[in-house]
């Protein structure tokens, strides 16, 4: 008889407030100190920026709401890499899981180690040397808690969710009860006019800042009663960011002149010195820290479960040992350090930027095809009494499938080679799935 270990078969550790925290921590990155000067120089006035942050969180909890209903129906670790294969047919969810696996997350992981050492070089300048080892050293730290226990990863994603909140929080407190309101006064005439002009680019700001909540259904396996769990962290998830974003970005511009959150890159840093003098750079780097600390974290734990899942099904070479979990602690240690070592390799080479940018057309293609997943899991299998439901059905999913096609469509316009780059890297996963297929068949 096969032990628990050899069959892949994770134990049931998340709960829902550490589920909670995933969705959080994985969607609050960096972005929302980066973006607010963005989105308003697209927007044009304050009020549309606000607009824009609230649209584009519509957009991403309609998605989430949908593929809710989905990992309800599938409650099986692998995410979306499994929803696919179940609705589509194996080869697309193999596609979507050859990237995410290959590429797309170790490469993500790799830039949030680099941005960590990056920013923790405010405090303790270093060479780019002395970052280098320092990013390598954090991903040593973060793959030694996950191996141990999927608990210690649970636990430092509620930490650093938590902590990376205390910035937001000040912020968002402090720049509410400012007096002054200078960011809604002094609006150029020109920008003024403009109003509106250049408000799907701004929504498309924002959209990349909501991204991240679908990594949690990579951790299906993993969450006690995920049927319903799932449906409710996600809901509560983007809800509490969207309630973030939009109270962060009014607090800017209550905090800052129209022309200095335009004009500045780091608009989250200066509102900061603003607000609570030269110390509010080192709170909010601080804070950058601790949020990049987060996602790092969360990337890395759900990262590993694609791999987990594919080499449970074999559809990767050395399947087996990628399916296996630790003996003694019953992680995914294999996939844990699979993805570790590529994240490594990406470290230094430093083409993680280059890479995830190839990605995310195809990323989108996949996401999209996520969300209409819900009308094919409809028709296939119409949803029982007391199961989760996407509301306002078909309206709600054809909101997330709208903002999905509005990125595909703008992204290839914008980027049209790196676009059809990314999807030549895809398929380039087509002989592997086909050679496993062979393969499978030869052992079964």
């Amino acid at each position: 008889m096969e032990t628990n270990s050899r069959r892949g078969t994770l134990k049931k550790p998340v709960t829902f407030m550490e589920a909670l925290a995933l969705v959080i921590g994985m969607i609050i990155g960096s972005g929302i100190f980066l973006k607010p000067g963005i989105v308003l120089g697209h927007a044009g006035t304050p009020g549309m920026g606000i607009l824009a942050w609230a649209a584009g969180g519509v957009i991403t909890l309609a998605a989430a709401l949908s593929v809710a209903e989905i990992a309800a129906a599938i409650p099986k670790s692998g995410g979306l890499y499994t929803y696919l294969g179940e609705l589509y047919g194996g080869v697309f969810g193999f596609l979507l899981g050859w990237v995410q696996t290959i590429i797309s997350y170790p490469a993500s992981v790799a830039a949030l180690c680099i941005a960590f050492a990056t920013y923790s070089g405010y405090f303790l300048p270093m060479s780019d040397g002395q970052q280098t080892w320092l990013a390598i050293g954090i991903l040593a730290f973060i793959l030694l808690m996950n191996v141990l226990s999927t608990k210690n990863g649970g636990i430092i994603q509620t930490i650093a969710t938590a902590g990376k909140l205390i910035p937001v929080i000040g912020i968002v407190g402090f720049g509410l009860a400012a007096g002054a309101a200078p960011g809604f006064a002094g609006i150029p005439a020109s920008a003024a006019a403009a109003s509106g002009a250049g408000f799907g680019a701004a929504i498309l700001g924002t959209l990349w800042a909501y991204d991240g909540w679908i990594g949690v259904t990579n951790m299906a396996g993993e969450i006690g009663n995920p049927a319903k769990t799932l449906p409710r962290v996600i809901s509560a998830g983007v809800l509490f960011v969207i309630a973030v974003y939009v109270l962060f970005n009014v607090a800017i511009y209550r905090s800052l002149p129209y022309e200095a959150i335009v004009n500045s890159p780091t608009p989250g840093a200066d509102a900061a010195q603003a607000l609570f003098g030269n110390g509010g750079g080192a709170f909010i780097t601080a804070g950058i820290i601790v949020s990049v600390l987060g996602a790092l974290n969360g990337y890395l734990m759900t990262a590993a479960r694609v791999p987990q899942s594919m080499g449970a099904n074999g559809q990767l070479p050395f399947s087996r040992t990628l399916a296996r979990l630790h003996p003694k602690f019953q992680t995914p240690a294999n996939a844990l350090l699979l993805q570790s070592v590529l994240a490594v390799i990406y470290i230094l080479s430093g083409t993680f930027n280059t890479l995830t940018d190839l990605l995310v057309f195809v990323l989108w293609i996949f996401f999209t095809m996520g969300v209409f997943g819900v009308f094919l899991l409809r028709k296939k299998t119409p949803p029982r009494p007391g199961r989760y439901r996407v509301p306002l059905y078909p309206l709600t999913p054809l909101i997330g499938m709208a903002g999905g096609v509005y990125i595909l469509a703008s992204t290839i316009l914008n980027d049209p080679i790196r676009s059809l780059t990314g999807i030549g890297i895809t398929l380039l996963g087509l002989p592997v799935y086909y050679l496993m297929q062979r393969k499978s068949k030869k052992t079964g």
